[in-house]
């Protein structure tokens, strides 16, 4: 019995979790959403020109995007971090001289481009082809109907798996705090962490992890309510449905 009050009192201590919550809302959670949101954006826009590049009829305009992909979805995460935040410093290039921040979301953004760009490739890819030709018939050139017809509908398919890139994306930036971040900076792990490490009490990590579950579970339903919603399409109310006479 006293081992598992022990156990409580290590993961569960009401005090330190009461006193980790109001920095973790006011410093850790944003820190977290800008790496994340960040990241993902640097990956949409990124994303969306490397999927074009990687559906290009020509193998040798396709090879950079695939090389790409393959590249940085084949590393771990923690090591395209390690290598954006230390290893272009360390190399002489310092595009945002020490604002730890801006490497991170960097890191993340390169991260989030690769999964990206194969999810909006898959989508795109997914169109049917008659909807390229039919632009093409209207005097379209291909990029401009890749663009304008065939990328719209692609991504629209793709939003649940988009959503959940973000979902995972959010997760790993926890990973950024190899980085070194310092008060003022820190994200939901860093200070759940530090805490951790100053009261030898792993609440502090709990009262994290809170934060992370309440980022990620509503985006979960979101996202399986899309996928239901895309598979079984919109249910039609009872009084849209025709009636008797007024199909005769």
């Amino acid at each position: 019995m006293d081992r598992l009050e022990r156990l409580g009192d290590l993961l569960f201590n009401v005090e330190i979790i009461v006193d980790t919550l109001p920095v973790l809302f006011t410093e850790g959670l944003l820190i977290t959403l800008i790496i994340s949101v960040g990241g993902m954006l640097i990956g949409l826009v990124a994303g969306t020109v490397l999927a074009m590049i990687g559906v290009s009829q020509r193998w040798w305009v396709r090879l950079p995007s695939r090389i790409f992909v393959d590249l940085f979805r084949g590393l771990p995460a923690i090591l395209v971090i390690f290598l954006v935040g230390f290893g272009l410093p360390a190399a002489g290039f310092r595009p945002f001289g020490r604002e730890v921040i801006a490497y991170a979301t960097l890191a993340l953004g390169i991260i989030a481009t690769a999964y990206v760009t194969e999810i909006l490739r898959a989508g795109i890819q997914s169109v049917d082809k008659g909807q390229m030709e039919a632009a093409r018939s209207l005097g379209m050139s291909r990029l401009e109907a890749l663009w304008l017809v065939v990328v719209p509908q692609g991504f629209r398919r793709v939003l649940p798996p988009l959503t959940n890139e973000f979902i995972a994306l959010t997760k790993d930036s926890s990973l950024v705090f190899i980085l070194g971040l310092t008060l003022g900076e820190r994200d939901l792990f860093r200070i759940g962490q530090q805490t951790a490490t100053q009261t030898g009490n792993m609440s502090g990590l709990i009262a994290a992890g809170l934060f992370y579950l309440a980022i990620t579970i509503p985006l979960t339903r979101i996202v399986n309510y899309m996928d239901t919603r895309m598979r079984e399409g919109r249910p039609v109310a009872a009084k849209e449905l025709p009636t008797t006479a007024e199909v005769s």
